[in-house]
């Protein structure tokens, strides 16, 4: 495969290198994240229209909450290209799809969110401590993680791939088009463990196998594609089609696998059928589909939310 020349990449993968972390909720545990030619990113980019203030407390949906319950502590992890959660020009306030969703939960159900930052790789583990009370993180629904964890969903999202405009790769249907490839993604995700659970796929047929290289921010990711030592990029459909969007020389090649994207609670939390609620109310009054206009993920929406319903398949 032909290495891209450095000076053709530099100006738009340094600028968003030192423009964006990787946010990744659908990580090992999670995920993730829609959710990506143009410009580099930048904050002075991030949409800022006000999609939740004008949204009204649901009486029916707040009667379902606990008794007493008028604050909660919600925890997200900070970092990511949007629609993934990252700060505003002004470098404190913190915008995204996840805080939307939040904000907009709250305001359904009449309550005030206290947001603590966490580790992406962190938040569900603390959740059964009673560390949080809830996390929104683009968390990907997993047969795996709903044995330990309660999700409300509110969004799909998934698997998805990217590579440099030059590259040979068409649409990615099977790992073992991958073997002998250098396959960049994030460090503890879901897309980390699908790659080392199929490597054998290609031994398997007598292949050369992938090598998972792992990363814990987004410039990484991109500056390892830019510079030739990754041939492809496995990330969140959202987070890919937002980021190829705003980068020149690269681009986006498909969706692999699609993942409900829930709110995430310690196992039988008595806060799902409130969330739930909430989030069924934000689909029937218009504010759910704002929210997704104003990030670029109409594509994601869900009918209806449901609590931990079994994982996509196909």
């Amino acid at each position: 495969m032909r290495t891209p020349s450095r000076a053709r990449f530099l100006t738009p993968f340094a600028l968003i290198t030192s423009a964006t972390l990787l946010l990744t909720a659908c990580g090992p545990g999670s995920d993730t994240g829609g959710d990506t030619v143009g410009k580099a990113a930048g904050a002075d980019q991030i949409p800022t229209t006000d999609v939740v203030s004008g949204i009204a407390e649901d009486p029916a949906s707040a009667r379902l909450l606990p008794a007493r319950t008028t604050s909660l502590t919600l925890a997200l992890s900070v970092g990511g290209t949007p629609p993934g959660t990252t700060y505003l020009a002004d470098g404190t306030t913190l915008t995204g799809q996840d805080v939307d969703f939040a904000d907009a939960v709250a305001k359904v159900l009449g309550i005030r969110l206290k947001t603590e930052q966490a580790s992406f790789e962190a938040i569900l583990p603390a959740l059964d401590s009673g560390k949080y009370d809830v996390g929104a993180s683009n968390f990907g629904v997993t047969d795996e993680r709903r044995k330990t964890i309660d999700f409300v969903t509110y969004i799909n999202d998934g698997q998805g791939f990217a590579t440099r405009d030059d590259s040979k790769l068409g649409k990615v249907t099977d790992l073992k088009q991958l073997c002998g490839l250098n396959v960049a993604t994030g460090a503890g995700t879901t897309f980390e463990a699908t790659l080392e659970e199929n490597k054998h796929l290609c031994t398997d047929a007598g292949k050369k196998a992938y090598q998972v290289q792992t990363y814990s921010e987004q410039g990484a990711i991109w500056s390892s594609l830019q510079q030739g030592r990754s041939d492809i990029v496995m990330s969140t459909i959202n987070g890919l089609r937002y980021a190829v969007s705003q980068q020149s020389g690269v681009k986006f090649l498909n969706e692999f696998h699609r993942l409900d994207v829930g709110f995430a609670f310690k196992k039988h939390s008595d806060l799902a059928p409130a969330f739930r609620s909430a989030v069924n109310k934000l689909i029937a009054d218009g504010s759910y589909a704002k929210i997704l206009k104003k990030w670029g993920t109409t594509a994601s929406a869900i009918p209806t939310s449901q609590i931990s319903p079994p994982e996509l398949k196909g």
